[in-house]
C-alpha cells in the first residue's frame, strides 16, 4: 500500500505542475524566438543600409538645387524638364523656379524643343545649340 501512495503522490506532483510548467516553457520558447528574430533584423538591416548609402548616395542631406544638378549630371548632363518633374516629388512650377534659378547662376542652360524645354549643365549643350562667336566671323 506505500507503494501505490509513494506511486500516485507522482501523477499529483506533476498535475499540479504542469499548467505551471507548459507556461513557463512556453515564454521561454517564445522569449528566444523573439531574441532570434532581433539579432536577425539587425544584421538585414544592417546590410541593407550599406547598400543604400551606395546606391542613394546623401540624397536626404542635398539641397533642391544639389538634387536637380546630380540628377541631370547622372542622366549625361541632359535632360528634359518634364523628365526631371516626374523623377522628383514637386510640382512643375517649382521645378520650373529652381530651373530658372539655376539658369540665372549661369549652372545650366535651357533650351527650347518644340513645347518642351532640355536642360542642359553647362558645357553639356548639344553643339547646334551654341553659338558660333568669334569662330567664324573674321
Amino acid at each position: 500500500m506505500a507503494f501505490k501512495q509513494a506511486v500516485g503522490d507522482v501523477p499529483v506532483l506533476l498535475t499540479e505542475w504542469g499548467p505551471h510548467l507548459a507556461a513557463l516553457l512556453g515564454i521561454v520558447a517564445l522569449a528566444l524566438l523573439g531574441g532570434g528574430l532581433v539579432i536577425r533584423n539587425r544584421f538585414v538591416d544592417n546590410a541593407t543600409t550599406e547598400r543604400d548609402e551606395s546606391s542613394i548616395g546623401n540624397d536626404e542631406f542635398m539641397t533642391d538645387r544639389e538634387r536637380i544638378h546630380h540628377l541631370v549630371s547622372t542622366n549625361g548632363g541632359r535632360m528634359k524638364q518634364s523628365e526631371i518633374v516626374d523623377a522628383v516629388d514637386w510640382s512643375k512650377a517649382k521645378v520650373s523656379r529652381l530651373l530658372a534659378d539655376l539658369e540665372e547662376e549661369d549652372e545650366i542652360t535651357k533650351l527650347r524643343l518644340g513645347r518642351e524645354n532640355l536642360i542642359c549643365l553647362r558645357g553639356q549643350e548639344p553643339a547646334a545649340s551654341q553659338s558660333s562667336d568669334g569662330s567664324g566671323s573674321e
